[in-house]
Order: C-alpha cells, then sequence, then structure tokens
C-alpha cells in the first residue's frame, strides 16, 4: 500500500510551541540554513534534519513476562499500545525513564519504545541507550530476569535517528513515513515536544522522511544542551546523578503512582517533600575558553567566590551544570588554569513547568 503513514503529533501538555526556535538565532548552529553538503535548506524543499544517532544503541526485551519484568526496573509506567485505527498491528508509542541502583542515583538513562505488535504476538519493548553502556545495561537486565519468560538481546538491525524541524512552521507538524516502511519506528520524542520525533529504521533517514535531509550531529547536541535535556552517560554519570535533580519529572520520566522498582524510596521521599534545591541547568560560556574545554565535575562559582554547583558536560560554549537554584541569578563564574576565569550565564527552559521559573 503507498499510502504515507502517519503517526500522531506532540499531545498537548508536551510542550506545543512555546519553546520556540532558538536555533533561528543563531546562523552558526542554524539548523534551518545547512550546508549544501547536507542535501540542501528549507528553501530547497527540506523540513526536517535527520541526525544519526551512532552514540545510542538499542536492547530488545520480548516474552510473555516482560511488561511486568520491566516495571519493576523502570521509574515510569510503560508506554501504553497506541489505538490500532482499525490495522491488524498496533502502532509504536515511546516513554521516557531512568534505571536506578539501590541507592536510588541514576544507572542508565533510556527512551523505551512499545514495538508494534499483532493480537497474536507476545510483548516486546526496545530501549534506546548510551552505547558505551550496552553490555552493562544487558548484564544489569540478566542479573533481575532470574527465572522470567523474558528474552534480552541486542539490536543491532535497527539504526536511531533523531528528527528536528527546520522552521517554526514545522515544529507543530507531524513527521511523516514515506510509503508502509513495517521495518521503522516512527514516535514523538516523549521527553519534550521540543526534542522533535524519534525514529529507528534500518534505513538511512532521510530517505524514509519526505522532506527529510542529513543534519550534522553537532547541531543536535547543540541544540540539546540549549533546551537543557540531559542525555548519555557524560551527562548523566551512572551512580552520580539524582534522577529529580536531572529534571526527570519535567521529562516526563518518572511515576509517582506506579508500583515498587528498585531505587524508588529515596526518588519518591524526596518528591514528597517537595524541595530539590539543586538542578541540571542549560548553561552558556562567554569569552575565550580553555584549549581543551571545561572539565566534568568543574566548580561553578559566584561573584564572591562561593560554590554555585558543578559543570557536568556540554560541547562548545553551551552544556549543563548542576547548579544550586537559588545562586543561578547571580553572575556565575569557573576557574581556569593560570587564575583565569569564564563566565557563564544560567537560562530556565520554556518547556520546564512555570512553577520553576
Amino acid at each position: 500500500m503507498a499510502a504515507v503513514a502517519l503517526l500522531r503529533g506532540a499531545a498537548p501538555g508536551r510542550g506545543g510551541l512555546a519553546w520556540r526556535w532558538r536555533l533561528r538565532t543563531v546562523p552558526r548552529h542554524r539548523l534551518a540554513h545547512g550546508s549544501s553538503r547536507h542535501g540542501g535548506d528549507a528553501e530547497g524543499g527540506a523540513a526536517w534534519a535527520c541526525f544519526p544517532l551512532g552514540e545510542r544503541a538499542l536492547v530488545r526485551v520480548r516474552g510473555p513476562e516482560s511488561a511486568p519484568f520491566l516495571l519493576g526496573l523502570l521509574t515510569n509506567e510503560l508506554p501504553l499500545p497506541g489505538p490500532a485505527d482499525g490495522a491488524a498491528s498496533t502502532p509504536a508509542s515511546a516513554g521516557y525513564a531512568h534505571f536506578l541502583n539501590v541507592q536510588g542515583r541514576t544507572l542508565y538513562d533510556v527512551i523505551l519504545y512499545r514495538v508494534p505488535e499483532r493480537p497474536d504476538q507476545t510483548p516486546a519493548f526496545l530501549l534506546e541507550c548510551d552505547s558505551s553502556v550496552l553490555g552493562a545495561l544487558q548484564k544489569h537486565l540478566a542479573l533481575h530476569k532470574i527465572r522470567r519468560k523474558v528474552t534480552v538481546e541486542r539490536c543491532p538491525e535497527l539504526r536511531v535517528w533523531a528528527l528536528l524541524p527546520l522552521s517554526p512552521e514545522e515544529a507543530g507538524r507531524t513527521a511523516l513515513l514515506r510509503g508502509q516502511e513495517s521495518a521503522a519506528i516512527l514516535t514523538p520524542d516523549p521527553r519534550t515536544a521540543c526534542m522533535g520525533w524519534r525514529l529507528l529504521a534500518q534505513d538511512e533517514g532521510p530517505a524514509l522522511v519526505p522532506g527529510g535531509r542529513l543534519g550534522d550531529l553537532q547541531d543536535y547536541h547543540w541544540h540539546r544542551y540549549r533546551q537543557g535535556v540531559p542525555e548519555g552517560v557524560h551527562d548523566l554519570p551512572p551512580g552520580v546523578a539524582l534522577p529529580l535533580e536531572s529534571n526527570l519529572a519535567f521529562m516526563n520520566g518518572v511515576s509517582f503512582t506506579k508500583g515498587c522498582y528498585i531505587g524508588q524510596e529515596l526518588t519518591a521521599r524526596t518528591y514528597h517533600m517537595g524541595v530539590i534545591r539543586k538542578r541540571l541547568f542549560p548553561i552558556q560560556l562567554l569569552g575565550p575558553l580553555p584549549v581543551g574545554g571545561i572539565a566534568p565535575g568543574t566548580t561553578v562559582l559566584t561573584e564572591s567566590g562561593q560554590a554555585a554547583g558543578k559543570y557536568r558536560a556540554g560541547q562548545g560554549d553551551v552544556g549543563l551544570a548542576l547548579l544550586q537554584s537559588e545562586k543561578i541569578k547571580g553572575p556565575l563564574h569557573i576557574r581556569t588554569a593560570g587564575s583565569g576565569r569564564v563566565a557563564l550565564t544560567v537560562s530556565v527552559p520554556d518547556w520546564w513547568p512555570t512553577t520553576t521559573k
């Protein structure tokens, strides 16, 4: 069947257009005007920038007990099957969650995809994770599998793509797939609407998406850091990061009504106390940077020299820092070698709940 496969857009409450298209204000990083080697720009008919995320990998969890198995390990509910709309199988859906250790600290951040299934098939899920911890995640799942009827295996045949709109006009529209790509999964990024769509496919992303062109991976990370979205072990160090300080609740990644899971006690207690003094904030570094960049864990200081938090990770002049919320409005800086200093500014993303601004 030659019809275009259409998946639903972002639901109300996931950010809508309120996040704005900030990249248009920064010519060096504007996705809307990529170089010719990437296949043209928005004026040439391109509507979506397709970024191959080689640092992301997939683990498949399938079997009749896969759902209760994952529920006991993840911070969030499992994504519900989408409405079948009369089709033979249900469409894909996605959710965001963390695996925690027993102390309640993040081990792995994952985007969880519910694989389209027919009524006669057993449930199956794909876990998108940082490729550097693929083996560790598999061991973590195997450790807790015990006698459950679950199969855990790598899924090297599918590649992970991020799709971002090239203009504000496209931001509120749905992404499309050419034809009936049964092997492809396309769904809105569950973390926030400003992160566009996620595509899992065997083929090249731009070939599957009408109006798609290959994007520069640096632009994807620049956009992600500007929006304050952590991803992978550099932004969320295993055994170090705390989920609520990492804005897991803002990214739809935790349920406070689901059943028990590993690491739940500290997370639930922190939430019900209602006090989160530190958060991961997007920052921009001002002025010349050291040749090797800013080292992760470098202390961020106030004008008077008091510690305000620590630099976490970044790319170029943008990044994330774990900062005390009460100190983000004053002048901040980082000391560098040779008694130098780099000033920085902190922003609060538009898509965050207004109560935090």
